[in-house]
């Protein structure tokens, strides 16, 4: 399947005879979709076509967004106004459309009671419910609890 240099088809023909038109034409011939049947050929400057897929692809890369996990830490017997300061972060972190990723170490005698940790994580998760959604459950890894929150 032929297509010429104004987007006309001009049908299904050999590929000598497609070789021969695109020569005509001072321009290339290029295989457009090769997994189609019949493969599909267009008459085109080749140079200039791979200049045009470039600047597609950086204009792509440039709009988008890498999302980043902020990690933010806490200890189980946070005060009220020290948490409020990082909930306030993690507000603005979530407004940037970061992940935050929650990290609650424990210290010497809080191990005993990682039933402390799990409270201050469902707070934090229960404070942030409208706006994020759970992306990894708290789970002690070790000496810490950790929890993964994505904005919605």
């Amino acid at each position: 399947m032929l297509i010429d240099q104004n987007g006309e088809k001009q049908g299904i023909m050999p590929t000598s005879a497609a070789l021969e038109a695109a020569e005509e034409a001072g321009l290339d011939l290029v295989e457009v979709s090769p997994t189609a049947d019949p493969p599909v050929c267009k008459i085109l400057d080749y140079g200039k076509f791979r200049f045009q897929e470039q600047k597609k692809k950086a204009e792509a890369r440039k709009k988008q967004k890498v999302v980043e996990i902020k990690e933010i830490k806490l200890r189980p017997n946070i005060d009220i106004h020290d948490y409020e300061v990082k909930a306030k972060a993690m507000t603005r972190f979530f407004e940037e459309g970061d992940k935050v990723k929650v990290t609650l170490r424990f210290r010497g005698r809080e191990m005993a009671h990682p039933e402390l940790g799990m409270k201050l994580l469902n707070k934090v998760k229960a404070d942030f419910e409208p706006t994020t959604k759970v992306e990894y459950e708290p789970r002690m890894e070790g000496k810490q609890m950790i929890m993964i929150l994505a904005p919605k």
